[in-house]
């Protein structure tokens, strides 16, 4: 999922960040619609628990950068060591484990709140929950909903996924409370199954919203 073109470049961060600027070949396709406006530079940070939203991010920056754009990815505890004030926008996206985000979620957003606010910016979530259509956007999503109380940062846009099943790959006692939780919602139970909710063209639009938004 990341470019391995020659041409790309690769900007310093630090060792936990990953740094990708659109290709020229890229930059090209894309001039007859971003012919009035400059390359922005994005940086997409997340918070994942099992790997599945680095895959999210790793498609999302794909999709993006293929609309000329410079992104950089960074987990949520290696953003800490990056100046915010170098991009031009911001995202962040994060999994839910057992109703909840990560506290460094919080703690980012918290700590980083003015310039959040004064940057376009966007915010996802990826949770089981929204494996089902009727839970798949934010109106609808209680775990997105009640996130978005609880901080005081209002993102600009805002998105859902549908996570992923991925039993194997679960601890033994995650495991077992993720199929009391899949039994009481009738989804998948059998230890063995993984699934991939994620509607990936769901993505790849929210990837191709996100490219557009402009600073107010």
């Amino acid at each position: 999922m990341v470019d391995s073109n020659p041409k790309s470049q690769t900007l310093w961060l630090p060792s936990s960040v990953v740094a990708l600027r659109s290709t020229d070949t890229c930059r090209a396709t894309t001039d007859d619609i971003h012919r009035d406006r400059p390359l922005a530079k994005l940086l997409l940070v997340y918070s994942t628990t099992d790997g599945h939203t680095r895959e999210i991010c790793e498609q999302l920056l794909q999709f993006i950068t293929e609309s000329g754009h410079e992104v950089t990815l960074s987990p949520i505890d290696g953003a800490r060591e990056i100046d915010l004030q170098m991009f031009d926008t911001i995202i962040i996206g994060a999994s839910i484990r057992y109703g909840k985000h990560n506290k460094e979620v919080y703690d980012f957003i918290s700590d980083n709140t003015p310039v959040l606010t004064a940057k376009p910016n966007a915010f996802f979530s990826v949770n089981l929950v929204a494996r089902k259509a009727e839970k798949r956007q934010p109106d609808t999503n209680p775990y997105l909903r009640k996130f978005l109380r609880e901080i005081s940062w209002k993102p600009r846009q805002v998105e859902v996924f549908a996570g992923k099943l991925d039993y194997p790959r679960y601890r033994f006692w995650d495991r077992q409370i993720i199929r009391l939780i899949m039994w009481m919602t009738k989804g998948p139970t059998d230890p063995s199954v993984v699934v991939d909710y994620t509607d990936w063209s769901q993505v790849e639009a929210f990837a191709r919203r996100v490219s557009q938004i402009e600073a107010d």
